[in-house]
């Protein structure tokens, strides 16, 4: 999950509320400094974290919380609701009849993230995408957007011997007249290099793109503000994309000083894969963060070849404590599929599986590692060895283990995870609380925590 400091963070500030009905004024002090510390460590500048901790200071002060809501869930509500106005909405451009034009500091994933962002409209949208390589300066800029796209019908128009972005611009237009969708690349520049800011505003005056996006590196935390600023200036722009915002630190300093500026953040980037973006929606993005999981969110991550059916029938094999090691392997391909458990865990509420949702980074690198070694390990099962798990004793598990490459103790350790999964979606398919949970997950997007039971 991006930002996990910062959830744990927050969440880590509120233990204090735990089981509590009030707060004394040095109880409050404690909470609020300790909120405070979290904020600050995930770079949020000054001015917002001081709005954020006496908003809070003044609600839980002066509002009630509701009949049946515990003190500690009334507060994590007020500061998903400030967290959420302070990001503020989002936007996502129609995908039709329309240029855009990418433009950032060098460095920052601009050619990556523009293979990723033609890659979503024509996955998600349906549309097509054209993509021009106007990056002269950089050395293999053509190769790599090429190679990035290379599984995708997004058409990629580049000139790797001319050395005259404009001219390109102007002849990839002509070329790509009728796209749905044409995603200018141009060269990554430093702020003082004037000879690409005069390029940069040819190409602009060109294209008369309906779009200028600026593409932001998250570790450049709270100096993501004034380049906003600056590019706005030059450019006119018009969104933001942060990449990189699961692997680092600063990413609340790269939100909040973005959000400062009025831009909108249109998407973030998550992960290195083309399709490893996300459309980036505040209350949807602070809901995770919190701990509140985003069910919609993880359904709108199945890929366009996902078999929806198949899918069903394996869900409620699963549910009814039938289903077999056969069943559990074509749940796992389809879980590899849509990313990594660190991926798929964010969009979980933390309470949810035991609080398999809460689980720290190492945990999840672990069983990522261990759900790898399984699917080794049952490509050398037979198909009957498959479905009757229970019945392969020793003389098999040593076969099993010799064609796998993996020790006895292993298999074991497989055969074992099934039991225990298979226990666990047993009790909850009778777990009439935790089936209505699933549904109100599935119907509202902007439930509070108290309806997961945190």
């Amino acid at each position: 999950m991006a930002l996990e400091g910062l959830s744990q963070g927050i969440l880590s500030s509120l233990g204090l509320l735990k089981s509590r009905r009030k707060l004394d004024e040095a109880e409050m002090r404690e909470m609020i400094k300790a909120l405070r510390r979290a904020l600050q460590e995930a770079d949020f500048n000054v001015r917002q974290t001081k709005e954020i901790t006496e908003r809070l200071e003044s609600r839980m002060s002066e509002e009630e919380p509701r009949p049946g809501t515990t003190l500690q869930t009334h507060a994590l509500n007020i500061i998903y609701a400030e967290l959420v106005r302070i990001l503020g909405p989002s936007r996502e451009p129609r995908p039709r009849q329309i240029t855009m034009l990418m433009v950032g500091l060098y460095g920052q994933g601009k050619t990556t993230t523009t293979a990723k962002l033609a890659e979503w409209y024509r996955r998600i949208h349906g549309v097509k995408v054209a993509v021009i390589e106007a990056d002269v300066h950089r050395p293999g800029a053509y190769s790599q957007l090429t190679q990035l796209l290379e599984d995708s019908t997004v058409e990629v128009y580049g000139e790797p011997d001319n050395t005259d972005a404009v001219s390109i611009v102007r002849n990839g237009l002509a070329a790509h007249a009728t796209a749905d969708m044409v995603i200018i690349d141009t060269a990554g520049r430093h702020q003082l290099d004037q000879d690409l800011v005069d390029e940069l505003e040819q190409i602009s005056e060109l294209a008369r793109a309906e779009e200028r996006i600026l593409v932001i590196d998250a570790q450049v935390g709270q100096s993501a503000g004034p380049v906003a600023a600056s590019f706005h200036d030059l450019a006119g722009i018009t969104g933001i994309i942060i990449t990189k915002l699961d692997g680092t630190a600063r990413g609340g300093g790269a939100l909040s000083a973005v959000a400062a500026t009025g831009s909108p953040i249109m998407y973030i980037g998550v992960g290195e894969r083309v399709q490893d973006l996300e459309r980036f929606e505040g209350d949807r993005f602070i809901s995770r963060l919190l701990g509140m999981g985003d069910i919609r969110g993880l359904i709108d991550l199945a890929p366009e070849d996902m078999d929806e059916e198949e899918a069903m029938r394996l869900t409620q094999r699963m549910m009814s404590g039938r289903f077999t090691l056969n069943d559990m392997y074509k749940q796992m391909e389809m879980m590899s599929k849509v990313g990594t458990i660190d991926k798929l865990m964010s969009f979980l509420p933390s309470g949810m599986f035991g609080g398999m949702g809460a689980m720290g980074k190492a945990q999840k690198m672990e069983m990522q590692s261990n759900l790898d070694r399984f699917q080794v390990i049952m490509d050398s099962m037979t198909t009957y060895e498959k479905n009757e798990p229970a019945k392969v004793k020793a003389e098999r598990i040593r076969r099993i283990a010799r064609g796998s490459g993996v020790r006895e103790k292993d298999v074991r350790e497989l055969i074992a995870q099934w039991g225990r999964s298979r226990k666990m979606m047993k009790g909850m398919s009778g777990n009439r609380q935790m089936s209505k949970k699933m549904k109100s997950m599935m119907r509202d997007d902007n439930m509070d925590l108290e309806g997961l039971g945190l």
